[in-house]
């Protein structure tokens, strides 16, 4: 089944690559968030590296518990010989051999087991590594164009109010200092707007490396973009791959380390048989042995006693050290767990405050441009007597679309580093799975 689901989404990837790089009509196409997640899921080489790992620690299981299974192997040596024969005359023969009992083998078994468990947790802690990466650049992305499209608009305000400001110079109203800083407001967002579309660029290109399709196909879709849950402080973690790889790893090198001390400790049986069909034609075997019969076998039991092996001893020891140490990093990963939830949690209490801020101020900027644009069509209403307000002139509305605009970009970038570290931090809780499965299900 997995083998045909692989297939399904390689067939996947090449359809849209070739969609995307031989239709001009479909260079920009919109590119869902489950789509992106699972081509760089496929393409992703930290992925493949631990699917390898997997596919080596399951064969160095079945290498561990086949040494049960008797092997059977066919041979000859045939060969001419002068004077006393110098070997058996076989033509053909037949080996079988195989462990029969050995304290060892079982150790080493159940070290195998927990290294298969080991690297498909590592594999899936890999995939979500790579989801939890290609998401935020693709929320990024999605945040990004749409501040280019504000910035867009800020330009044309900016614009504006300088065609005004030049008017209002030219007619004696304002200074040329009133000139010069509509310049340079507008200057400034000119600034701003090349540096998103450098960070446009860059992401585009971070997500083509994910995903493997050409640069700038990507057009983001935000209804594909799940919305990201609150999370706070009070939810307890889950067992995470990483963390749960990092022990099943340690309870690997454990095994190890007890098969190795029971190897100098513990005797061990194996079981051997073989058969010969010998020849006397290329040699002179009969003349010195009397009773030359054509087929032999033999076969037997093979008991082995450590009785004074430092080799063994010495290595039984470093085994030991390494299942230590392992030990102690899953320990320390752990902690370090702990210690970037602790971080995440705090961070995020604090953007959330500073995305309401973002909110409340792009809100005010709104309702501030709505008052605008009611005096200017209607008035203030004060008339026009003595101690009347000054009516409002053009370029006020200019300056409060462009501040409109601004704050509404601020309030977009707050808005996204506080869904990056929701995201971090509910992988970081073991929760990015039930995150994932619903950008699945969009």
């Amino acid at each position: 089944m997995s083998t045909v689901n692989n297939q399904n989404r390689g067939w996947t990837r090449v359809v849209i690559s070739l969609v995307l790089a031989a239709a001009p009509a479909f260079v920009h196409a919109q590119v869902s968030l489950r789509t992106v997640v699972e081509l760089a899921q496929q393409n992703s080489s930290t992925v493949k590296l631990a699917e390898a790992d997997v596919r080596k620690a399951e064969a160095s299981l079945a290498e561990t518990e086949d040494a049960y299974i008797p092997n059977f192997s066919l041979g000859s040596q045939v060969g001419y010989s002068h004077g006393f024969p110098t070997g058996q005359p076989s033509l053909f023969s037949a080996t079988m051999q195989s462990l029969v009992l050995s304290y060892s083998q079982r150790q080493y078994i159940k070290a195998a087991r927990a290294g298969v468990q080991a690297a498909n947790l590592n594999l899936k802690d890999a995939r979500e590594q790579v989801a939890l990466d290609a998401s935020t650049n693709y929320i990024e992305l999605d945040t990004v164009n749409s501040e280019l499209a504000s910035a867009q608009q800020q330009l044309s305000f900016a614009d504006a109010l300088v065609r005004i400001e030049q008017e209002r110079d030219e007619a004696g109203v304002d200074s040329d200092l009133d000139l010069l800083q509509a310049r340079l407001r507008l200057a400034e967002i000119k600034l701003a707007r090349n540096h998103l579309e450098t960070r446009a660029g860059t992401l585009s290109k971070q997500l083509s490396t994910f995903t493997g399709l050409p640069i700038g196909s990507i057009l983001t879709d935000h209804g594909s973009i799940p919305e990201i849950p609150e999370v706070t402080g009070d939810e307890v973690p889950r067992n995470l791959p990483s963390l749960q790889s990092a022990a099943e790893e340690a309870r690997s090198k454990q095994f190890q380390a007890r098969g190795d001390d029971l190897s100098w400790r513990r005797p061990s049986i194996g079981f051997g048989a073989v058969y010969n069909y010998d020849s006397n034609e290329l040699n002179s075997y009969s003349t010195y042995y009397n009773h030359f019969t054509p087929n032999n076998v033999s076969f037997g039991l093979q008991i082995t006693v450590p009785f004074f092996d430092f080799a063994l001893r010495a290595k039984g020891k470093a085994s030991a050290a390494d299942a230590l140490r392992a030990t102690v990093e899953a320990e320390q990963a752990q902690r370090q767990n702990d210690v970037q939830i602790a971080t995440l949690i705090g961070n995020i209490r604090e953007l959330d405050a500073q995305a309401e801020i973002a909110r409340l101020k792009q809100q005010i900027a709104a309702s501030q441009l709505k008052s605008v644009l009611t005096q200017l069509e209607l008035g203030s209403g004060a008339g026009n007597g003595p101690g009347a307000p000054q009516p409002l002139s053009p370029k006020a509305e200019q300056l409060a679309r462009i501040d409109e605009r601004q704050k509404f970009e601020d309030s977009l970038d707050a808005g996204f580093d506080l869904s990056k570290t929701r995201l971090t931090l509910l992988k970081s809780l073991g929760n990015m799975e039930d995150w994932l499965n619903e950008v699945h299900a969009k």
